[in-house]
């Protein structure tokens, strides 16, 4: 959710199951208040709050600093996602998540876990070397730290390069917990539009095996496709370890968590 989504998120709370994790975005049209507020509510209508650290958001230490301090005054410092950022030019003294985390600064105000991105289908900007050898030094830094850790990966459309993706996680010995990203119900447009930003495969062939075509825009369209198949890989290959699901809200809340229940009661 974004610091906007407080309402979406009241709509959506009875169909939430309580202590879900629901993130935080940090975007740069909001203000501390905004997302410290919005990461509250999370926090009282029973939720963990896992507020975004955008690094090259961050304009000084003493930014992160009070962000930290603001967010553990209303319980929401346990849990975080640091990820780089968009801006192209850092606007401050971290250039990169590691960099926070390096920093030391996140166990000062009561951080126990820290989220950090993974890329199973790369990133447009930044080199698939780079975001390897950044994704073993966050996991390392972590460890060092005492802090916990879980990978949390953009969307996708398709199983195999997620699949491949996570058994050359495992082989690089990273073995903590990974969340793969996938889009809730949302307009086919909608999704189309957002894979095209972030760099994700969408074309013919793979939004078929996700379920909808490209000649047909106007419709909505969900994950059960590539949640079941992603299942069903994921139980033949025990290494895979321990991997769950991350829901990005593309078509609101409430459709999301609909959804979700929906497809859980459906094969309990």
């Amino acid at each position: 959710m974004t610091g906007k989504d407080v309402p979406g998120l009241e709509e959506a709370r009875g169909v939430i199951p309580a202590g879900t994790k629901i993130n935080v975005t940090f975007l740069g049209n909001e203000d501390l208040q905004m997302r410290v507020a919005a990461a509250k509510a999370v926090k009282d209508f029973g939720f963990t709050p896992v507020p975004h650290i955008s690094a090259r958001r961050l304009s000084s230490q003493a930014q992160l600093e009070e962000f930290l301090a603001a967010l553990q005054e209303v319980g929401a410092t346990e849990h975080v996602f640091a990820v780089g950022g968009d801006p192209a030019e850092p606007e401050g003294p971290y250039p990169d998540s590691l960099s926070v985390i390096r920093s030391g600064i996140l166990q000062q105000y009561g951080v126990k876990e820290v989220s950090i991105a993974g890329y199973p289908e790369g990133h447009p900007d930044i080199p698939t070397d780079v975001l390897w050898r950044h994704l073993e030094d966050k996991s390392r830094a972590l460890t060092e730290q005492g802090l916990d850790a879980v990978i949390l990966t953009q969307f996708a459309f398709d199983t195999d390069p997620v699949t491949s993706w996570i058994r050359t996680v495992r082989e690089k010995g990273i073995d903590t917990e990974i969340r793969i990203g996938t889009p809730g119900p949302a307009g086919i447009k909608r999704l189309i539009g957002f894979a095209r930003r972030f760099g994700v495969g969408a074309n013919a062939m793979i939004v078929k095996k996700y379920g909808f075509s490209l000649t047909n825009l106007m419709g909505t369209a969900g994950p059960d496709r590539f949640v079941t198949d992603l299942a069903a890989l994921l139980a033949q290959d025990p290494s895979s370890g321990n991997v769950r699901l991350h829901f990005y809200t593309f078509g609101g809340l409430l459709a999301t968590s609909q959804w979700a229940r929906d497809y859980v009661a459906a094969r309990s």
